[in-house]
């Protein structure tokens, strides 16, 4: 039986009937993997991506199949990344995953030289017609697929993650070029290809894109709290907020925690102990998770630990976390709010 998928578009019309916005865990290269997709969602986000994912690559070997997209029933909405150069690549790659997604990002923003060099990520932002025709091959194949999601109509949807340019009018004749193609929602990372992270973000232009746009905007970058994120709709308008470094810091951020909570370490801990994380990755999402309670010799203490079984067993003698004795995980909850609540118990 195929999994039905909630829209990310669905998502969104809840929020709205609140008053309030879209929250969104972004793409992070090996570390959005579905243990820390899981984890997110228990503290209020909405939608998680995918790492981003070589389409080429992916279509073509049975290891990257296997290790770069691992999902289940719980790990919804999702959306899949996917970095291409060209439709063909894309719609490939689509057809690959649409029955086991909300949906499908293309990814236009990525700007590290090597993505660059290979006709990827923020390569695609000087080729708005080539990016206009790979939505509209990709809303073609999603179509062709017959992938529906939960209400049995709406097909997956299809989206891109942009930068801006210096100039903003290019950066609207961008999006107006893809909302004509089809795309189904955009989000705009606010700072050019050449920016580094420690620069601020471009409100202004992701204001001028969100009153521009057509489709729904979401805004990205320098979203390390709910209060930033509340922020950033105030002044842009825009109707979701996606995180990234904010959430590997803190995956509670959007429930409004300050710091990662105990809780959330621990839920995070069962869950890539469950899924058969790597040792690599698991410690360093835990590392992240910790770093801001963590003296300097506690943080080279937890740096030097060698394997997943160590991690658990400081974190049994040092935070209090009770692995061994407590066999009834995951709990069968009816809120993230109780989930919350059990494991303070």
């Amino acid at each position: 039986m195929q999994p039905h998928y909630t829209s990310v578009l669905d998502k969104l019309a809840e929020r709205k009937e609140t008053g309030s916005y879209l929250r969104i865990g972004g793409p992070m290269v090996r570390y959005s993997k579905v243990a820390f997709r899981e984890t997110c969602r228990l503290y209020d986000t909405d939608v998680s991506y995918t790492p981003m994912i070589l389409s080429d690559v992916f279509k073509y070997s049975d290891i990257a199949r296997t290790t770069e997209f691992r999902t289940n029933t719980a790990d919804n909405p999702v959306v899949v990344q996917f970095a291409a150069s060209n439709a063909q690549d894309l719609t490939d790659a689509i057809g690959l995953v649409a029955p086991y997604c909300s949906g499908i990002n293309l990814n236009c923003g990525c700007p590290q030289k090597w993505a660059i060099g290979e006709g990827i990520g923020c390569a695609l932002m000087e080729q708005p017609d080539l990016v206009a025709g790979m939505v509209k091959e990709a809303q073609r194949k999603i179509r062709e697929t017959g992938v529906t999601l939960a209400d049995g109509v709406t097909p997956p949807t299809f989206s891109i993650k942009i930068r801006v340019h210096d100039d903003i009018r290019k950066t609207v004749d961008y999006v107006k070029k893809a909302e004509a193609a089809g795309v189904d929602y955009i989000t705009v990372h606010g700072r050019t290809r050449k920016q580094r992270s420690s620069e601020p973000v471009n409100i202004e232009a992701i204001k001028t894109i969100k009153e521009q746009a057509s489709v729904p905007i979401f805004a990205n970058g320098d979203i390390f709290s709910l209060q930033d994120a509340n922020e950033i709709v105030r002044e842009t308008g825009v109707d979701g907020v996606m995180a990234a470094r904010g959430l590997l810091e803190n995956p509670a951020l959007f429930a409004g925690f300050k710091t990662t909570p105990i809780h959330a370490v621990e839920a995070y801990t069962r869950f890539a102990l469950g899924y058969g994380t790597n040792y690599f990755v698991m410690h360093h999402h835990l590392m992240m998770m910790t770093e801001k309670s963590m003296t300097r010799m506690e943080k080279k203490l937890f740096n030097s630990l060698p394997s997943s079984a160590a991690i658990v067993d400081y974190l049994e003698e040092n935070y209090g976390i009770e692995f061994s004795t407590r066999p009834d995980w995951p709990w069968n909850r009816v809120s993230n709010q109780e989930f919350r609540e059990g494991l303070l118990l």
